[in-house]
């Protein structure tokens, strides 16, 4: 059973894991389990060059930010388990256990699950379907769905970020998603009391004189 089990690998759903492995040194984070499907063939960053996105370097492609992105997740915060090359396909069960079907029909069981796939249409997880919509920001000729959302939340347990949400395709946007979805997690695990977690290059506790 994870805590929470974030599926899709692209920017939104890394930049999810990362916030949330950054917190492991809080005590109320400090013994969840957190999961991440990694699957990317379908990322749409595949094809994408980077020349505004702020904090990248002009000419960043998308498919190596891809591997570098999970390759800083697996380094700094390996206790966030990473499951590559899967893909799901049924998402069942409601808050606090989900049933997450995998292709190799396995399942997977998780208390929160965070979608962070592709406004693609249609939708390949299936139990999803009655939150569907047409997605509001995108071209409609394109016929692209999102899925009915309050800010990121789609139903108790159950939340979405990045163009899937309902937002633009923009990698900045797509990120800022993810880690949004984050900390209304650690909040949520912190008893309500709001998070935000950042790393500082001065000491935690400074002395002074």
């Amino acid at each position: 059973m994870f805590d929470v089990l974030i599926i899709g690998g692209g920017v939104s759903g890394v930049s999810c894991a990362l916030i949330l492995g950054s917190a492991h040194h809080k005590p109320f984070a400090a013994d969840k389990k957190i999961g991440i499907l990694t699957h990317q063939k379908s990322s749409s960053l595949q094809e994408a060059v980077f020349n505004n996105a702020y904090g990248i370097p002009a000419g960043t492609l998308g498919a190596d930010l891809l591997v570098q992105s999970v390759a800083q997740l697996a380094t700094l915060y390996p206790h966030v388990q990473q499951i590559p090359g899967v893909k799901i396909t049924a998402i069942e069960g409601e808050f606090p256990e989900f049933i997450i079907t995998t292709n190799e029909g396995t399942t997977l069981h998780s208390k929160t699950v965070v979608i962070a796939i592709g406004a693609g249409n249609p939708l390949p997880i299936s139990g999803l379907e009655r939150f569907e919509m047409p997605h509001q920001k995108a071209n409609p000729a394109k016929n692209r769905l999102q899925l009915r959302n309050t800010d990121h939340l789609v139903k108790p347990g159950l939340y979405v970020c990045g163009t899937l949400a309902g937002w633009r395709s923009q990698l900045a946007i797509a990120a800022g998603s993810g880690a949004s979805v984050a900390t209304d997690i650690l909040t949520d695990w912190n008893n309500g009391s709001p998070v935000q977690i950042h790393d500082s290059i001065r000491p935690k506790n400074p002395t002074t004189s």
